[in-house]
């Protein structure tokens, strides 16, 4: 749809797409940045953001820093990943300057780790991983990629089985007594669950969130997690 040189001229035109969506002016956006902490934000800067005015050397005179971006998504009532990312609205955004551009949802995919970036390519079509090692005695880049990426699976993951767990705890509380035992037994299937990927958090050395109270001792009781010391519960009206 559009051609883009850089991520900050993707960022630009998506502001003024959400300024237009919430019917502000610049004045007003800048107002909304300062409240934010970011009084740099001004009029000026901003013109000169969406503008996308070039220097003598034709590079922007002004970029957007990851500081700015929180704060322009915050401002703009917009998740910062879509000003960079506009899911549906552009068939390719910029990648990297070495590299061409890629379909908008495919780097979202590597903003979050759920994908190894595929950079390399297209050969016969496809796109592939950086298989190189890291330094002369390192571990190969999609490798090393991976293990860092591993926390981003595990918290979302922690997500769910937590809900589940809500779920079945309600259900068993409110059960009545011929259906006690069942439900009491998917209450026991879903901790357990929950137990593995916080193992699976605790072995990474991850923080692992906060759980219920009222869930400790019923976890202690399944004797499946590896370091119960490393569980804290909610505060009250959490």
């Amino acid at each position: 749809m559009h051609h883009h040189e850089t991520q900050s001229d993707v960022v630009a035109e998506q502001m003024r797409k959400h300024r237009a969506r919430l019917g502000l002016t610049r004045e007003q956006l800048a107002e909304e940045c300062a409240r934010l902490g970011a009084p740099d934000l001004t009029y000026g800067a901003l013109t000169n953001i969406e503008t996308g005015r070039r220097n003598k050397e034709g590079k922007r005179r002004r970029a957007i820093s990851v500081d700015e971006l929180l704060v322009l998504g915050l401002a703009l009532a917009v998740p910062p990943l879509l000003l960079v990312l506009p899911l549906g609205g552009e068939e390719t955004i910029p990648t990297v300057p070495a590299a061409e551009p890629r379909d908008p949802y495919t780097v979202w995919k590597w903003f979050t780790g759920e994908e190894t970036p595929t950079l390399a390519g297209p050969v016969d079509g496809r796109h592939y991983a950086d298989a190189r090692p890291i330094g002369e005695d390192g571990p190969k880049w999609s490798a090393a990629w991976g293990a860092a990426a591993y926390p981003a699976s595990l918290y979302p993951e922690f997500d769910r089985r937590r809900l589940a767990v809500i779920k079945a705890h309600r259900l068993t509380t409110n059960a009545a007594p011929a259906r006690a035992p069942e439900y009491q037994r998917d209450y026991a299937e879903r901790l357990d669950d929950l137990a593995h990927v916080i193992n699976d958090m605790t072995r990474a050395g991850l923080t692992v969130p906060a759980v219920q109270r009222e869930w400790l001792d019923d976890l202690a009781a399944l004797g499946t997690i590896d370091a119960p010391e490393a569980l804290t519960t909610m505060q009250e009206g959490t």
